[in-house]
């Protein structure tokens, strides 16, 4: 009888192992709850202080505090860590916040970011700061870009569109608001169509119009042509439209200055214009040129795309321009419209030279880790802005079908713009939820 319990407990808890090793690869966020979790916290309750100063992150105290702690508390003068002001775990990870002692600044805990997440032992530490003095570490238990799952709160809002999965377990938002023009790259198979599927799948139930240009025929953007308030398929096609855009920012501005204000959301909101998103597929196709007779197109494109980066943030008019590449190669003006997209994507890319195209300019230390994004990761990319910071990001795969459905269900929202009338697509009333395109060709109006 007692070899027989024995044999059950060791059967029992050989069970057990097996199941938590399970669950380490199969359900990662169960694991990490029940077992990484505690292990984590308790590592770094017990050796928060000396990881601290190991790292450097520790400063001298003050005179008072050492006058106190040597002749009143009669202890050994130490330096000071960062204090914890609270920790709090997720599904995910852990959330550590941290009141910076006078002599600290976030940068010197994103230097060190590499040493903690080794000493705790977790997939990764990012720093995000809070408020002046605070910072938050946000601890990554597992590598939750591996199966990607979108947390539950992340919905589209204002002109914000969740996107992506940040590293740190929380949503990539792509915010017009706050970064009105961005360029993607990537080369093919990247995920460039699945990031601009789930930007128009996000866009498409806001009040917003959407505006395709898609030189590939229209292979990609066809198929969302009910949500769409007007989309070209050619070079021809996009110059004029482009004109158009640009009449339509000026007339925008006219408005602005007869109710004196600066920005178009100062405005009453029944005076206020409808944003315009204008999404750009494949941008080197708009500056090639096959022969001289292109030149005159091409200069126009150029020029109308370079006023509209500059200027249209004001009256609520955004660019989200895709390509492969994007550099000096493509002719007169591709990197003064470059400068002026601000936000940044990079998904993986055949050479460090279209890297440093995206991101050498806005977030250098970002240059690295867009090149080592292997190809067996489809949709993971580097998002960086204007402000130097950066993350690794992955956009959840999202089917051609599913956009194609959100983008019928609200069609009732594509917005009155009679200047874009000319270019809206036409969509016929039996037309399928995916399949050709669904845009039939018109002549191009000067």
């Amino acid at each position: 009888m007692t070899d027989l319990s024995m044999v059950l407990e060791a059967t029992g808890a050989l069970a057990g192992a097996g199941g938590l090793g399970v669950a380490k690869v199969r359900a990662p966020r169960v694991y990490w709850s029940l077992v990484g979790l505690p292990v984590a916290w308790g590592r770094f309750t017990v050796t928060y202080r000396s990881t601290m100063d190991v790292c450097g992150l520790t400063v001298q105290p003050s005179r008072l505090r050492a006058f106190l702690t040597r002749n009143v508390a009669r202890r050994e003068v130490l330096p000071v860590p960062p204090k914890v002001r609270g920790v709090r775990g997720t599904s995910t990870g852990m959330r550590v916040t941290l009141r910076l002692p006078a002599g600290l600044e976030p940068a010197d805990l994103v230097a060190a970011s590499e040493r903690l997440r080794h000493a705790w032992g977790v997939h990764s530490v990012t720093i995000a700061e809070t408020k002046p003095g605070f910072v938050q570490l946000r601890m990554t238990g597992y590598d939750v870009l591996r199966r990607v799952r979108m947390p539950r709160k992340a919905r589209p809002e204002g002109l914000a569109v969740p996107v992506a999965l940040r590293e740190d377990g929380t949503a990539f938002v792509r915010d017009f608001r706050k970064v009105p023009m961005a360029l993607t790259l990537g080369a093919n198979n990247s995920g460039k169509s699945v990031y601009q599927r789930n930007l128009i799948k996000g866009l498409a139930t806001l009040p917003v119009a959407l505006v395709g240009i898609d030189c590939k025929r229209g292979v990609e953007q066809s198929a969302y042509a009910p949500r769409l308030s007007a989309l070209v398929t050619t070079p021809d096609e996009a110059a004029s439209l482009l004109d158009v855009l640009v009449s339509e920012m000026e007339s925008r501005f006219d408005l602005l200055s007869r109710h004196g204000v600066s920005d178009m959301w100062d405005l009453d909101e029944e005076l206020r214009p409808v944003p315009v998103v204008v999404l750009v597929d494949e941008v080197a196709e708009l500056f090639l040129i096959s022969s001289r007779k292109d030149e005159e197109r091409r200069e126009r494109i150029v020029t109308a795309l370079i006023r509209l980066a500059q200027m249209a943030r004001a009256v609520g008019i955004y660019l989200e321009v895709c390509g492969q590449r994007f550099g000096s190669e493509l002719g007169k003006g591709a990197t003064m419209l470059r400068a002026q997209l601000t936000g940044r994507v990079v998904h993986r890319v055949n050479d460090k030279q279209t890297a440093e195209m995206g991101l050498a300019d806005v977030a250098p230390d970002a240059v690295v880790a867009a090149g080592l994004i292997p190809a067996e990761r489809p949709g993971t990319a580097v998002a960086a802005d204007s402000s130097g910071g950066w993350t690794k990001i992955r956009t959840p795969h999202t089917s051609r079908d599913d956009v194609v459905a959100v983008c019928q269900k609200f069609a009732h929202l594509v917005p009155d713009l009679p200047a874009l009338d000319p270019y809206r697509p036409h969509v016929p009333a039996d037309a399928p939820v995916s399949g050709p395109s669904l845009v039939k060709p018109r002549p191009v109006t000067d």
